[in-house]
This record gives C-alpha cells, sequence and structure tokens, in this order.
C-alpha cells in the first residue's frame, strides 16, 4: 500500500492504493493478537503468574485508596451523576495512567519511561501494569482504525486509515517490548 503513495510525485492528486492487505489485517490481527498472548504465557508461565499477581496487589491497593475516598466524601444529592465505584475508580486510575504514559511515549520515550517509574513508585501501578494496558490500548486503536479501513467506501480514506493504523501499533509494540526493569 505504501510503496505507490511514496513513488508518487508530490503534485500528483490521486494514487491508485491496493488495500486487501490491509482488510487481511484487519480481519486477522486481533486474533493473532491474542494468540500472541497465549504464546507468552506458555513460552513464561511464571512471568506471566508473577504479574498477573503484582496486577492484582497493584488492583487491590488502587481499590483501598477509592475507598477511602468515597468513606472521605460526601454522597452526591439526587439528580447528580454519582460517583465511581471503588472498582471503577480503580480501573480509571490505571486507563489513566497508561493514557498519559502512551501520550508522553509518541513525543518523548525517556521521559515516558520516569513518568511510568513515577506512577509505579506509589505501589498503586506497576511498572508492567501500566505499560501493558497503554500497549493495549494503543494496539485497540489500531484495530479500530483498520476495522474502520475495511468498512469504508472511498479509497482516499481507507488508505489514510491504514496510515494512522500503523502508527498505533507501532506504538503498541514499542510499550509492549519496553523493559524498563
Amino acid at each position: 500500500m505504501y510503496r505507490p503513495i511514496a513513488a508518487a510525485s508530490p503534485g500528483q492528486e490521486a494514487v491508485e492504493v491496493n488495500v486487501v492487505p490491509c482488510i487481511q489485517v484487519s480481519l486477522t490481527a486481533a486474533d493473532l493478537l491474542d494468540r500472541a498472548r497465549a504464546e507468552d504465557d506458555a513460552r513464561w508461565p511464571a512471568v506471566a503468574a508473577s504479574e498477573r499477581a503484582q496486577a492484582q496487589r497493584t488492583y487491590a491497593a488502587r481499590c483501598a485508596v477509592a475507598q477511602a475516598r468515597e468513606f472521605v466524601e460526601q454522597p452526591d444529592p439526587p439528580g447528580r451523576v454519582p460517583l465511581p465505584t471503588v472498582e471503577q475508580a480503580a480501573a480509571m486510575d490505571l486507563v489513566s495512567a497508561a493514557t498519559e504514559v502512551a501520550a508522553c511515549w509518541r513525543s518523548d520515550p525517556e521521559e515516558a519511561a520516569a513518568l511510568v517509574r513515577e506512577l509505579a513508585a506509589g505501589g498503586e501501578l506497576a511498572v508492567d501494569e501500566i505499560l501493558d494496558e497503554a500497549a493495549g490500548a494503543a494496539a485497540m486503536t489500531g484495530l479500530l482504525a483498520l476495522q474502520e479501513a475495511r468498512t469504508s467506501t472511498d479509497p482516499s480514506t481507507t488508505a489514510e486509515l491504514c496510515l494512522a493504523a500503523v502508527s498505533h501499533i507501532t506504538l503498541a509494540v514499542a510499550l509492549a517490548s519496553a523493559d524498563l526493569d
């Protein structure tokens, strides 16, 4: 898909591309990602078990903090949006941290690595947990772009979405392969 775009002259208004490979990726990417995770679990069961245990500990810590906040704060009067539950608050903390890290990683990976360490220093979040969540979110964004490309009827839009998906998937790979230990 990229070769015709790269070979086109700067003033050319239209470039014919083949989107079939992108459609094929969009149809198989989620399954391949699940298989890769299962292979990692099978190849390194001790590491996978350790990461799951660490995630449970940090989740419990986030729940404890959210529970303390809930205890201190007064309930909202009727008609207002209720506060999130303890479990929702714990999940939101992780998603928020991962989103911040992913955004930072695009511009400055070293600064993002320092941010991950800083976020994990409190004990409510683990380094691997933050990176996994950030990688998962980036991969999902890329997969959604590919899904939208698959259903697009405009070839230009399809090409744009495929190109956009590449940056998200590249970010996911960078985050998933980061080793901050």
